[in-house]
């Protein structure tokens, strides 16, 4: 039997990717807001997932979104999927916070399936997975059988093995220093 011809240079350019942006420095959420950038340049459908941060929260790369999605050629759908921070005072007990994010995933993953954006990007959903409210082993599974020619970045610390086994690229952020350890505050712009 004949070998198959190698892709072509456009079939390696077309493939889809996973990406995972994880580690304990600064920046994860900030270089999937790039990646999201440029695939709304190109006129291409971005969803934008939160996992944990609050929807009362207005990030400056969410602003910045919802005037580009009246303005240009892609199209951005939004969405606070959890009940806001988990590991600082909340009104919502363990329960109902896994049971957000388990919701959220699965909406996510009937969107997947349905291949209703170029480029997803779930923001901080490695924590749900480690906190125990997302099967990684599920979320593998969704990730290797998705249609299409659809791109997912995961950011959050901690990522789990699962994951980074399906992921195409990993980068692991580093903090070498952080105004943090000097008790800086976070300031608009710099961290949201």
């Amino acid at each position: 039997m004949p070998e198959a011809p190698p892709p072509t240079t456009a079939e390696l350019r077309r493939r889809p990717v996973v990406l995972v942006h994880t580690g304990d420095g600064k920046g994860k959420t900030t270089a999937a807001m790039g990646l999201a950038l440029r695939t709304w340049a190109l006129g291409e459908s971005v969803g934008v997932f939160q996992f944990v941060k609050s929807g009362r929260w207005r990030t400056g790369e969410r602003l910045a979104f919802e005037a580009l999605d009246t303005a240009g050629p892609g199209r951005i759908q939004w969405e606070v999927l959890g009940q806001g921070w988990s590991w600082i005072r909340s009104p919502f007990d363990e329960e109902r916070k896994a049971e957000a994010a388990l919701e959220g995933w699965r909406h996510v993953a009937a969107g997947l399936e349905a291949e209703r954006h170029r480029l997803w990007v779930l923001d901080e959903f490695t924590y749900p997975m480690i906190w125990g409210w997302v099967d990684p082993a599920e979320v593998a599974q969704a990730l290797r059988r998705r249609p299409g020619r659809q791109h997912v970045v995961i950011t959050g610390r901690n990522c789990p093995q699962e994951i980074v086994e399906v992921a195409d690229l990993v980068t692991h952020m580093n903090k070498v220093k952080h105004p943090f350890d000097t008790g800086q505050r976070g300031q608009a712009g710099i961290e949201w």
